[in-house]
């Protein structure tokens, strides 16, 4: 049974290896600098003595180095990934949410009663966003982008506070680093220069946002384990539940985290509720209380699963493929690989593996949400890469801690002693400058429309520079028909005779059609010129699957029409048929 008394407990960033019980206040007057939360990167030799308390002028620098810690990884973020933020073209994903966000809030909620009840939270919410500033590709993104700013901010936050509760009590002295401020700001620098980064902080999807409340729930976890109070786990329950309601698969968060508690030292934990093991009842009850919430959403979700039969199983290619797209490239595989080992065999060695140090709350993250996903995929498939990018600022947290790792070793006291003072900054420079330079291509490459399957631009424009009054359009499959409207105006001058019901009359996102043959042929008269839609990632005309579909091409060959011309929009074919 949960205690009814919040009672607060001790923060772990302020006990010893041991598990000692010396007060937070205790620890802070035996060493002022060394602050919890590792606001200062490197100590200077003037620290004041064990009795000595911080001036005021001290405490107001070290708070201003806190907020660059956060502040610099987040600023960056936004520059790197604002730029050029609307140049990429739409593709067809962020045609279905700009087709689904433009229509009145009721056919919305109409629409999720047929599919797409996992987007539902990001249509609302988009739909007020558009309302304010439009449904340009720039202003559907930009909400994306604020998100990833703010995953940003909390993935140096989660660096910062994991490095200080893996810390002993007095883990700095004079001339020392401060690890957590350095963790925390080279995590947050790592994620905000990621080119997945900028990837999904230019995609005008709910993956971002997804990423956003994952962070939030995994920082808010580093705060409610040591702390126990209602208040923390409460506002947890909060944040996975809105990662959860933006896409359900945003809920393998909460195993990850389960993961983690069970990887942690529970010593010292008097005082902050009951507990199963290692496990707080406390954060099962905030994890219920999600589900719970969710209950309404799960339900629907789980009667349109229609809208992931186009998965697969997975395969080595699968695994590779999202390696290599969470480091950048393939170039990059190698050195963030190392650079991982290197934060992971800190962990265990310099940090003694101490309650939620970077590595336990980062590796858990990056590993079990995509294991249990695409474990269940050889049965059932359900993965897919963009379903987990919410575990990109695990990567990041760990290959900071790597660098951190870098930076002590060649600072450790044998090193101190040959009196080369310059040798920490200048493997970190020459690490940091290294990556960088393998990062200039990649993040140049994920800002091209080319990343994206489709350049529905491109598609648009081509229409508009051939059509001709009285052209028939055919979409190939039903499915294609999303793919005019990302930049819908040359494509609603076009006759699609095969349409039964509008996309809104129908509540889908592509409309239906008729499903009679011989109606359609009926349809097909004064017709000189079709124009083909399809879009297949193999780049060859698709193969006709339903009687209405062959019944076109049947049409178009009947009439003596022949191809005049063909044209690839990325993954988006037109082919132009006349007589």
């Amino acid at each position: 049974m949960v205690s009814e008394r919040d009672s607060k407990a001790e923060d772990p960033a302020a006990v010893g290896a041991d598990g000692g019980q010396a007060s937070r206040q205790a620890t802070l007057r035996a060493a002022p600098t060394a602050q919890a939360d590792g606001s200062r990167l490197v100590e200077s030799d003037d620290t004041p003595g064990p009795a000595a308390r911080p001036a005021e002028g001290s405490k107001g620098r070290g708070r201003l180095t806190g907020g660059l810690v956060i502040g610099v990884p987040a600023v960056t973020s936004f520059v790197v990934g604002g730029y050029e933020i609307g140049g990429p073209s739409l593709w067809r994903d962020e045609a279905y949410t700009k087709d689904a966000i433009a229509r009145p809030v009721g056919q919305i909620f109409t629409l999720l009663g047929h599919m797409d009840a996992v987007h539902g939270a990001y249509y609302v919410f988009l739909h007020v966003v558009a309302a304010a500033v439009g449904t340009s590709a720039t202003a559907l993104r930009f909400p994306s982008l604020c998100a990833m700013v703010v995953a940003t901010a909390c993935t140096a936050a989660i660096g910062r506070r994991a490095a200080a509760l893996a810390q002993p009590a007095h883990p700095a002295g004079p001339g020392r680093l401060n690890v957590p401020a350095l963790t925390g700001f080279l995590s947050g620098m790592v994620f905000a220069t990621a080119p997945a980064m900028t990837f999904y902080a230019q995609m005008a999807r709910s993956y971002a946002i997804v990423t956003m409340f994952a962070t939030i729930a995994s920082y808010l976890l580093l705060r409610a384990y040591p702390d126990g109070r209602w208040r923390w786990w409460s506002a947890y329950a909060l944040a996975v539940a809105l990662a959860g309601l933006f896409n359900l698969f945003g809920l393998l968060i909460v195993a990850a985290h389960g993961v983690t508690l069970l990887l942690t030292d529970a010593g010292g934990r008097e005082g902050r509720g009951r507990w199963i093991g290692r496990v707080p009842v406390r954060w099962l009850a905030a994890c219920a209380a999600a589900l719970v919430v969710l209950g309404p959403l799960l339900r629907v979700a789980g009667g349109q699963q229609e809208q992931i039969a186009w998965l697969t199983r997975p395969d080595f290619r699968t695994i590779d493929r999202l390696v290599h797209d969470f480091a950048g490239s393939k170039e990059l595989v190698v050195p963030f690989a190392l650079l991982v080992l290197v934060g992971l065999v800190t962990a265990c060695l310099a940090d003694d593996w101490r309650p939620l140090n970077p590595a336990a709350i980062a590796l858990p993250w990056l590993v079990v949400p995509p294991f249990l996903l695409i474990a269940v995929s050889y049965v059932k498939p359900v993965y897919y890469e963009r379903y987990v990018e919410f575990c990109l600022p695990a990567l990041a947290i760990l290959v900071g801690a790597g660098l951190v790792g870098i930076v002590r070793l060649a600072s450790a006291a044998p090193v101190r002693r040959l009196r080369v003072a310059w040798l920490p900054v200048a493997v970190a420079a020459l690490v940091v400058l290294g990556l960088a330079a393998m990062l200039v291509g990649p993040q140049g490459a994920i800002r091209q429309t080319a990343a994206r399957p489709d350049n529905l631009r491109l598609a648009s424009a081509i229409v508009a520079a051939h059509e001709q009054p009285g052209d028939v359009v055919f979409y190939i499959p039903l499915d294609a028909h999303v793919l005019g409207t990302g930049y819908p105006a040359p494509f609603e001058r076009l006759r699609d005779i095969a349409l039964a019901q509008s996309p809104i009359a129908s509540g889908t996102l592509t409309g239906t059609e008729i499903t009679s043959p011989a109606r359609l042929k009926r349809r097909f008269t004064d017709v000189r010129r079709v124009w083909v839609v399809t879009g297949a990632s193999n780049y060859k005309f698709p193969v006709p699957s339903t009687r209405v579909d062959r019944e076109k091409m049947a049409l178009i060959a009947g009439a003596g029409m022949h191809i005049i011309h063909r044209w690839l929009a990325g993954e988006v074919m037109l082919t132009l048929y006349g007589t």
